[in-house]
């Protein structure tokens, strides 16, 4: 197996016409990560995915597969190889030719490209299936042969394109606990796009966020979700309360902010914040109690909007004044021990520890 090696973009960017795609994208991924580029549909994730691939061209700056400038390369030079959304299959061929193909077209003789075919279906245990045609396995089944075909150039990087949208929730889990098992086994760095935020956390080493061409956040999954950089990103990940306003006072390693509908919050004044400036933001919707008392800044009361019940939770949304959404999360049991009904009007608290400022997104 070749080598992992660290693939870094340096002011990435992307046009398509006057269109702005992709917007000057720096990012370094060390070798050997697992790598997800996660964002809402139309946010640059598959487009920078195909440029390092080398089937989109760089409008400018450059790509760096360790030390070499892979910019301008076709994509059968650049070390990487890229698995597609559609598995793209010859109905034709067995399972065996199908992986083998790439290799018949660089000449590579029959017996020594079906063998090498036959190792790696069975690195994805799939090598009891191998005389099959792709009409006759499942959608897991292909997604697998196609994983073997692009694994068989023996790349430095891995690229996949939503490689799980196909698949059924049961078979999601399955494969992804699959995909991180086998680049854990290869060592080499596997680059992800996907729109699921449930997927990126439980896949990857780096997430990085992306929205309206440019990076928001890149970071391990835990401090993604725990902190995140921007609003986009609290919103986007989910679990997250965001309250905009602005600063009214700022005293004693705090600044007070209001919010439209008049209340007031919060915030430790971590940035040397100025009375004026705006500020947002986060709190956890399961940092938040229900009918407790809070400290100054530290709470509101909110009207019960709907509830929802997610097994181990219960979620409940709520309106207050200045704040038209606001999310709890309450633990089953404590939940139905003292049960809300829409319409209530319901105390909420938090303290000063579970508040995280917000800054402003680069994307704006």
């Amino acid at each position: 197996m070749t080598k992992a090696a660290e693939i870094e973009l340096i002011e990435v960017t992307k046009r398509y016409g006057p269109a702005l795609a992709v917007d000057a994208v720096s990012l370094k991924i060390p070798a050997g990560t697992y790598c997800c580029l996660l964002g809402p549909s139309g946010c640059g994730k598959t487009t920078t995915l195909r440029m390092i691939a080398g089937h989109e061209s760089v409008s400018s700056g450059d790509i760096r597969l360790g030390p070499a400038v892979v910019t301008d390369l076709a994509p059968a030079k650049r070390g990487t190889a890229m698995m597609f959304q559609s598995y793209a299959l010859f109905p034709h061929l067995d399972i065996v030719d199908n992986v083998a193909f790439s290799l018949k077209m660089a000449g590579v003789a029959k017996p020594a490209r079906r063998g090498r075919a036959m190792e790696m279906l069975k690195l994805v245990q799939m090598d009891h299936l191998a005389e099959r045609r792709p009409a006759q396995l499942s959608g897991g089944q292909q997604q697998r042969v196609a994983l073997a075909r692009a694994l068989i150039t023996d790349p430095q990087v891995l690229l996949l394109d939503e490689p799980l949208s196909a698949l059924d929730p049961f078979l999601k889990i399955k494969v992804r606990q699959e995909l991180k098992k086998l680049q854990l086994q290869l060592g080499i760095s596997f680059i992800h796009v996907t729109h699921s935020q449930e997927e990126a956390m439980a896949l990857s080493d780096l997430v990085v966020v992306m929205n309206g061409g440019r990076i928001e956040q890149a970071a391990a999954p835990r401090e993604v979700f725990n902190r995140p950089s921007t609003a986009f990103v609290a919103r986007f990940m989910g679990d997250h309360n965001v309250l905009a306003g602005r600063v009214s006072r700022v005293a004693e390693g705090n600044a007070t902010f209001e919010v439209p509908g008049g209340a007031s919050f919060t915030v430790p004044d971590t940035e040397g914040l100025e009375a004026g400036a705006p500020v947002e933001i986060a709190v956890r919707t399961d940092r938040i109690r229900l009918g407790d008392g809070a400290a100054p800044g530290c709470g509101l009361t909110g009207l019960v909007q709907n509830i929802e019940y997610h097994g181990q939770k219960v979620q409940v949304a709520l309106a207050a004044p200045g704040v038209d959404e606001f999310a709890v999360q309450v633990p089953e049991t404590a939940f139905f021990a003292a049960p809300l009904a829409i319409g209530d009007a319901v105390p909420l608290a938090w303290t000063a520890q579970d508040v995280h400022l917000l800054k402003p997104s680069p994307a704006a």
